[in-house]
Formats: C-alpha cells, structure tokens, sequence
C-alpha cells in the first residue's frame, strides 16, 4: 500500500506491505512527522482515523482499513499519549529511512498504445454549470486510427532526445500525464483526486461555486469519481499543493498556459482537445534524432530557467498540429451511439445528453 501524510512541516509517502499493522503505520507516521503524539483525518470530507482502541498487532485490514492511495492529514495531538503511541515512535527510532519518497528525476515504464474510449477533457473548462450538466461523464469513441508515430527531437544540449510518452486514453488522463512527471507513477489518480477535493474544502474563497459551476461540495465528489475529467482547475491546484510549474502546451493553437509560474521546476504536459500526455527526455546517443532507452530512464522534472526544454516541446507540439493529433471539441461532428443522432462539438453532446439521458458518442466521419 502507498500512502501520503500531510504534516504540519511538509508531505512524504510511506509503503505498507498488504499485510501491514495498525503499529506500523504509527512507527512511519512518527518517524516522517518526527511527532510523538498525533491525530489523523482521512477521506473527503476529512474525518477522524481512530487508532486508540486497537492494538499495534492489529492488521490494518482487519479493521476494514484500506488505505492505498489515500492522504492522511497529521496534526499534533493535544490530548495525553498513548502506551500504543509511545511504542509506535520507540519502534521508528530502529527502522531503517524509507526508500518510497517522491520521485522527480525518473518515471516507470509508459503505455504508448490508445485505448478506444475516452471523456471529454480540457485546459480552461471545469463542468458544465448544474442546470446544464448531465449526471454522468460523456464517453466519446474515438475512429480508429493508426497508432501515433510519436515525433522526437533532438537535444544534444542535454544529451537526449525529446519524446512525447502517450497516456491512457481515460478519463483519468490529465491525473496520470501529472503523475507520470512528478511521481513518475502513472497509478496514482486516486490519491490525486483526493488532493484536489481537499483544496477546494480547504479554499472555498478561492475555489468558490462562482469559479467551479458549481457548489464546491458537489464539485469534491464529482472529481473523485473515475469517470470525472481534469482541466485548468485541477492543474492550478496540483501545480501550488506540489510547488511545481506545470506548463500546458495546447497543440491545435500551441497556447501555453503556465500554472504556479515563478518556482525553480517545471513539467510539461501536451493537451490534444480531449487528451493529455507528457513531455520527456530521454538519454541518447549522438547526433540525438532517436530515443532508444526504455522510459524509466526518462527526465520529466525541469530546469525552469531553462527555455531550451520549453522551446523544443513548442517545436514538438507543431509536428503534432502538423499531424493533426488534436480534437477540435468545439467543430468535430459526433454520433450518438444510443439513438445515432448527430452533433456538432462538446456543447452540441452535452444538450443532447442533457436533454435525452444519453452519454456515449462516438466521432463521426
């Protein structure tokens, strides 16, 4: 199991074995934290983890515990310690530093196939406004297509080749292109969209129902169901909880949005109308033209002084536009899969989801 702690003094990740006991996740807690005696929120909305009444032989799952990708929130316990608590932060003295810390330098191996189903995502668009929005996610099948012969460019600036490493075609895309960067882990979607409804619990003033469509509360359950997609809201959150620039290169205009611009790194996902993907470098040979080592040895954290890298995936995303690896969401024709009925764009979809209870299309022509 991976899980995230937020500490008053920062964030880290621990690994629990499947089999992993109520004092082990105390023993990690107290040696990330360095705190003694703690309390522990969890979920959305964030309620209170209750280890007290259990004993640190307990196994997790045998309390109905199933922490994988969940974010614990750890604060100092005002109350008295506990015999379990004190036992738990003698026993983390002993253990050896967890090797399971956030990544930036490397990423796991990546999926360059597409699948055939897909949501409507976007750069700049949250849901459509209640009255409007259909009760579930549109799915759009795409036409078959040949696999994308990925571009690559040159940079022997860096001694690599400049790759675009393509994502699931899901509507959890945007979450593993960021993921894939940062964490260079494509699975951890859930525990990203934990994050996010988090910040908008935490920042109502600034993620109001104004800026969401939305209620904020509605807003927090829709993006953590797996059918809900990312747009700029969720990279602009990512972006500050993570301290990290995220640029978004939009291939049909090859606009670039920049999301907490000013810190010392950045990742650059490449947004195709309905799609994310990620920008890597990955080593090569001279004269550079061909990536040939296996992804895991891919740089996808960022110099951000650095233009060279920004400018080439500029130079990269033309050869996409060139190749047409974009979705025009506002003009492309689609076909209701339900009654076969056309429509013209995402907003001509979502009237007739909206207005028949119908949500699979698929792209016509």
């Amino acid at each position: 199991m991976r899980v995230r702690i937020r500490g008053p003094n920062g964030q880290a990740t621990i690994s629990l074995a499947e089999t992993a006991k109520i004092g082990d996740l105390r023993s990690q807690i107290a040696e990330k934290t360095s705190i003694s005696n703690f309390d522990i929120k969890y979920g959305y909305p964030p309620k209170p983890l209750i280890l007290k009444d259990h004993q640190d032989s307990t196994k997790l799952l045998e309390i109905g515990l199933k922490l994988d990708g969940e974010q614990l929130i750890i604060s100092e316990s005002t109350g008295p310690i506990s015999s379990h608590a004190s036992s738990a932060t003698d026993n983390s003295k002993s253990q050896e530093p967890n090797a399971n810390s956030i990544s930036t330098g490397t990423t796991n191996s990546q999926s360059t196939g597409t699948a055939s189903s897909f949501s409507f995502e976007g750069v700049g668009k949250a849901p459509p406004a209640p009255a409007q929005q259909p009760n579930k996610p549109l799915s759009l099948t795409r036409k078959q297509t040949n696999p994308l012969d990925a571009p690559e460019l040159p940079l022997p600036e860096h001694a690599a080749t400049m790759v675009l490493r393509i994502m699931h075609d899901d509507n959890s895309c945007l979450f593993r292109a960021f993921g894939s960067a940062f964490f260079g882990d494509m699975d951890n979607m859930h525990e990203l969209r934990s994050i996010i409804a988090q910040n908008i619990q935490a920042k109502q003033d600034t993620y109001s129902a104004a800026v969401l469509d939305q209620e904020p509360d509605d807003y927090c359950k829709w993006i953590q169901t797996p059918d809900a997609w990312g747009g700029a809201i969720e990279l602009d959150i990512l972006s500050k909880h993570f301290d990290i620039e995220i640029c978004s290169i939009d291939v049909q205009s090859l606009r670039v949005d920049r999301f907490n611009e000013g810190t010392p790194q950045r990742c650059i996902l490449v947004y195709s109308g309905i799609h994310y993907d990620t920008i890597a470098l990955s080593p090569s040979d001279a004269p550079h033209k061909n990536a040939c080592a296996p992804p895991e040895f891919d740089t996808k954290i960022f110099d951000a002084a650095d233009p060279l890298v920004s400018e080439t995936a500029v130079e990269l995303c033309k050869v996409l536009k060139e190749r047409h690896y974009y979705t025009d969401t506002a003009g492309f024709s689609i076909r209701c899969n339900v009654c076969g009925k056309s429509c013209v764009g995402e907003k001509g979809a979502t009237e007739h989801a909206t207005q028949t209870g119908h949500y699979d299309f698929g792209e016509a022509g």
